[in-house]
């Protein structure tokens, strides 16, 4: 077992995502289907593809290498595609240009479009594309005459065409325009950052290069203004109206053949409305809202509307998230929706899990009731059209997962992912542990045998909106597996919070984000240990990202009886550092409720530190602050506790995706087994380190 090469593999394969077919579209007679990948698993050019779903071959449609010849920069892929409703053109951007290929004749062709391009969307009929550039949006006719901006920065720092809370709802992330079904008008989001408080990343090791300037909002400071405009390709606008003041958050829109609407969310959260906007004069009327005691839950795809003019949205009732269509709900007790993957006609195709660890593909059709287009346990995934369905099956045999085609009851025909192999075997149990049946993975080193203790290492969730530990073999497992043969017992758990149990479940952190959480790995780890007896409770880390780095810097302070050392990257410390929609869902505003976060401060509890720490920042991070780690550093040497801190110039957010990544694993590696094992004991490893 090639246990030491895994570190290495993780950076050029893109932690084992290159090479995996993604991104489809299947054509509304259902014949084709588009995606994007690479050619190898180590190939970062990603490329866009067709399949034949009769024949099951594949064509090229658009290749980087062809189109840039030797001007192309090094790795330069496809970025992003998209096409009309009737899949006849595809718009791409390539090295910060845009291309068309006409689906049906092959025939690709460069734009003289203004760059960088980003977003592109063709209109309805593919005459014209719509796409974002330097904080416009611009719309160029397909035969490359006419670009021009219909909607230009009207201030400093002003954009149109982007939204950035609109991944909440969208399943193809963030959105900031949308075609009309006409192809003359868009809805157009325009937002302005002026109230928002300026940040200031630098990095230490080039003295010489002046500090990155970004818009960030914290926690009880002011978001941006976001408005929606009804924009006419000539340039002209009309203002969607609704009550900003009361409903701050645009959280999702669109244009369908009901007409343009909009989803806005009240700033504390608790209230979110669907908003029919008068595509004339820009009034808005309600259609639905909902609202909780805690948080709405947003949820990808919705809410949406069938072709007949049905509202699909959920409901939360009695642990149960609900599909509902037209206010009734669709779907039966214990089975938990989680998106919404398309409305195809009056079907919807939605994903929903009856099994924590498990996510299924599911549809519901008028009369007909719900039923599963999944079987096999893993993480499921699927897009739906024209009679023919593309399954996406992640399990846990291999990174990426399988994907199949299948139309209108044909043998189904694979597109294959050319992902890289891992040189690392995953050795999982997956637990159910004590009585609130928390979901656990249990990853012991391939030379361990019944008797021999182990040094524990918790490796925790990230955070409230994403599990660990599911059905899949992804890169996170692998990186388990590599800390297990380093000569650890390592233990995931998902806890409170997480995805996949219910609304009262995810709610259980309201008000305390970290208590409920740091409990259920307690829990898990004492469980997990009358299990499996060569656990050695005297001896346990805990490593965590991100969320997961909070919280392991958090359980060496307030649980040093359970937790002997900790690993902690890129962890927000102060809750006031981070931002306000994220952070506000699960304390509140500051103002209104400012001893919860007092209470959730990790540089308030430093003088309560006695355990080694280790802290890890990337000081590029745009996300989490660098600022977090050098709050709690400081406090640390304030109060007089040794402590130890690794900076990572030039690194953002998701070190793990660098060049860095080999020595940042073992950097780990050693201080856990420097203070977890100092005599040695129990740290055989198949790289042959103790």
């Amino acid at each position: 077992m090639a246990t030491d090469s895994l570190h290495g593999r993780l950076f050029p394969t893109r932690r084992f995502s290159l090479g995996v077919p993604g991104h489809f579209t299947v054509t509304p007679d259902g014949a084709s289907v588009l995606f994007l990948r690479s050619r190898a698993g180590d190939d970062p050019v990603t490329c866009l593809w067709a399949l034949d779903t009769d024949s099951g071959t594949e064509r090229l449609l658009a290749d980087p290498a062809e189109l840039l010849g030797a001007s192309a920069p090094a790795g330069a892929g496809v970025d992003a595609y998209a096409t009309d409703p009737a899949a006849g053109l595809a718009a791409v951007t390539l090295a910060g240009g845009l291309w068309t290929v006409d689906l049906a004749g092959g025939r690709v062709r460069c734009l003289p479009a203004e760059g960088p391009v980003a977003d592109p969307r063709p209109a309805p009929g593919a005459r014209r594309i719509a796409y974002v550039c330097g904080g416009a949006l611009r719309v160029i006719e397909t035969d490359g005459t006419g670009d021009r901006a219909i909607a230009a920065p009207d201030g400093p720092e002003v954009t149109f065409g982007t939204a950035e809370h609109t991944h909440a709802t969208s399943p193809d992330g963030p959105r900031g325009h949308w075609w009309a079904p006409d192809g003359a008008r868009l809805l157009v989001a325009r937002v302005d950052p002026a109230r928002v408080g300026r940040w200031h990343a630098a990095d230490a090791a080039e003295p010489g290069t002046a500090p990155r300037t970004v818009r960030y909002a914290t926690a009880g400071t002011a978001n941006a203004e976001v408005t929606l405009w009804i924009t006419g390709i000539d340039g002209s606008r009309t203002e969607a109206v609704w009550d900003r003041d009361a409903f701050e958050y645009l959280v999702g829109a669109g244009w369908d053949a009901h007409g343009p609407y909009a989803v806005v969310q009240s700033r504390d959260q608790r209230t979110v409305r669907f908003l029919v906007i008068d595509p004339a004069g820009g009034g808005t009327r309600v259609l639905s809202e909902q609202r909780d005691a805690c948080w709405v839950q947003l949820l990808p795809g919705l809410p949406a509307r069938t072709a007949s003019g049905a509202l699909v949205a959920h409901a939360d009732l009695r642990g149960t998230r609900h599909l509902t269509v037209d206010g009734l709900t669709v779907t039966p007790p214990g089975l938990q929706v989680r998106a919404v993957l398309g409305v195809d006609g009056d079907e919807v195709v939605f994903t929903a899990s009856d099994e924590p660890a498990e996510t299924h593909v599911w549809s519901h059709r008028a009369g007909g009731g719900v039923r599963r287009l999944s079987a096999e346990a893993g993480v499921h995934s699927a897009v739906r059209r024209g009679g023919t369905l593309v399954r996406v099956a992640r399990c846990a045999d291999r990174p990426g997962g399988r994907v199949s085609v299948s139309r209108d009851g044909r043998p189904a025909v694979p597109i294959a992912s050319l992902v890289e192999r891992p040189p690392l075997d995953v050795r999982v149990t997956r637990l159910v542990l004590g009585p609130r049946e928390l979901r656990g993975a249990l990853y012991l080193p391939s030379w361990h045998r019944t008797g021999v203790r182990l040094p524990v290492l918790v490796d925790p969730y990230g955070g409230a909106g994403r599990q660990q530990v599911t059905a899949e073999l992804t890169w996170r497992c692998l990186v388990s597996q590599w800390f297990a043969e380093q000569g650890f017992a390592v233990l995931v758990a998902d806890g409170a919070g997480t995805p996949g149990r219910g609304p009262d479940w995810e709610r259980e952190v309201h008000g305390d984000l970290f208590g409920p959480v740091l409990e259920d790995q307690v829990t898990a780890l004492r469980e997990a240990a009358r299990l499996h007896p060569d656990l050695d409770l005297g001896r346990v880390g805990i490593r965590g990202w991100s969320f997961g780095g909070s919280l392991a810097a958090l359980a060496v302070l307030r649980r040093p009886d359970v937790f002997h050392a900790a690993v902690a990257g890129a962890g927000v410390t102060d809750q006031l550092l981070y931002n306000t929609h994220w952070r506000e869902r699960f304390l509140g505003h500051p103002r209104e409720f400012p001893g919860r976060y007092e209470a959730s401060s990790l540089v308030a509890a430093a003088p309560d530190l006695t355990r080694p720490l280790l802290l890890i920042h990337g000081l590029a991070d745009t996300n989490v602050h660098p600022a977090n780690t050098l709050r709690l550093s400081t406090a640390l040497l304030a109060a007089g506790r040794p402590h130890e801190v690794l900076l990572l110039p030039g690194v953002g957010h998701h070190a793990m995706a660098t060049a860095a990544t080999e020595n940042l694993l073992h950097h780990q590696a050693h201080f856990l087994r420097r203070h977890l094992c100092p005599s040695g004991d129990a740290t055989r490893s198949a790289d042959g380190i103790a």
